[in-house]
């Protein structure tokens, strides 16, 4: 209902929370990094360290899917629509896919990166968000609706989620032996503390992305060709915000402020993320797909098929390794929403596991920009052919 009702709101054009509101921008780029922060305050890493390698091999079997995915989809309508390819034109449509690879694999960052590596052309671009945005934000409510049928999904897939299990419970259970009716002090505390950390990672996130870009282009000024050239999502402010609210978060779980989980942190966060849940889905324009259709149908139903057999491969090999549906719905998110998704569709299953969305989420990020580049230049073979 969170992420629906502002949809359908925003496409009926009741409310106009798309291009030119600040709603998304001040919910991810504030109450986002705030919510990791109190979600962090209870982190158990040895709990996440104990869930085992399936929550690795699950989110780069995302990785892959997307990475395959791509090229596969773009072939597979090549075979009925043989002008999609383009070869090596300005306009070809391998160049602005990949930025949409670049946005699944990673985010909004790795998404420039690859728009300026394969110098796509403006107006493609704006097709390609539409086509990101809206396929992105299909997938996700599959998901959010998957958390609340997780053992039958688990039984399907003959999983093992005792980890998983293991660690609600334990983090459940310390919840439940510190809980206490919040104070307005205690209120007050959170608040002041979290947005002044919030003002901290904002500071230094503004000051790492400048350094590190100014040097990444100096670099790549003085060699095209360097590797640093895919780095680029250092330069992005988000991708440190995320860092350093994360980072924050887990050095406050050692200290006296972890006791603030008792008090609520963790409903707090959850407040601000369904906040962020209504933003997300305010910027989905039904209208605007419809609209679109007749003239981009091509690229639409590519980015169809994309998703498509990224879930397949997901779920492929979830049912070979036997891992929790937890696992298949977060390593996708991480990859194909970033940060401002993955705790969402995590802390569905239980607050207690946003964390773990969040750590994921931030790898993304890092392995975003290559693998899309890897993408880029499989679809770009395949429009060559």
């Amino acid at each position: 209902m969170a992420y629906f009702l502002p949809a359908i709101l925003n496409s009926t054009g009741i409310i106009h929370a798309g291009e030119g509101s600040q709603l998304y921008y001040v919910a991810s780029r504030y109450l986002l990094p705030a919510s990791l922060i109190l979600f962090c305050l209870s982190i158990d890493l040895k709990g996440i360290i104990n869930l085992g390698p399936k929550a690795l091999i699950m989110f780069f079997t995302a990785t892959i899917g997307i990475m395959i995915g791509g090229p596969l989809a773009l072939w597979l309508v090549s075979n009925f629509r043989p002008d999609v390819l383009g070869g090596d034109a300005p306009d070809a449509l391998w160049r602005g896919l990949s930025t949409v690879a670049g946005s699944w694999i990673g985010g909004g960052a790795n998404q420039t990166a690859l728009k300026e590596i394969s110098h796509v052309m403006d107006d493609q671009f704006s097709v390609m968000i539409i086509v990101d945005v809206f396929v992105a934000n299909l997938w996700m409510p599959f998901l959010l609706i998957g958390a609340g049928m997780t053992e039958k999904i688990d039984r399907w897939l003959k999983a093992d989620s005792s980890a998983v299990d293991a660690l609600k419970k334990k983090v459940e259970d310390y919840q439940s032996s510190i809980a206490r009716i919040a104070t307005f002090n205690d209120l007050m505390v959170m608040l002041g503390v979290v947005f002044a950390m919030v003002g901290v990672a904002h500071f230094f996130s503004s000051g790492l992305s400048t350094s590190f870009g100014s040097w990444i282009e100096a670099a790549v000024t003085a060699n095209p060709d360097s590797f640093l050239r895919y780095l680029t999502t250092l330069s992005s402010p988000f991708f440190w915000l995320v860092t350093l609210a994360t980072l924050g978060g887990i050095a406050m779980s050692f200290t006296r402020m972890r006791t603030y989980e008792g008090a609520g942190a963790s409903k707090l966060a959850s407040v601000f993320l369904y906040v962020l849940v209504a933003t997300i889905g305010a910027k989905m324009d039904i209208g605007e797909l419809v609209n679109s259709w007749a003239q981009y149908w091509p690229v639409i139903v590519i980015g169809l098929l994309w998703m498509l057999i990224h879930v397949v491969i997901l779920l492929g090999v979830a049912k070979i390794i036997r891992a929790p549906f937890f696992f298949v719905a977060v390593g996708s998110q991480a990859n194909v929403g970033g940060a401002a998704s993955a705790p969402i569709v995590a802390s569905a299953f239980s607050p207690a596991m946003a964390p773990v969305g969040v750590l994921l989420a931030v790898l993304g990020y890092a392995v975003g920009t290559i693998a899309a580049v890897v993408c880029m230049e499989m679809m770009h073979g395949i429009s060559m052919v």
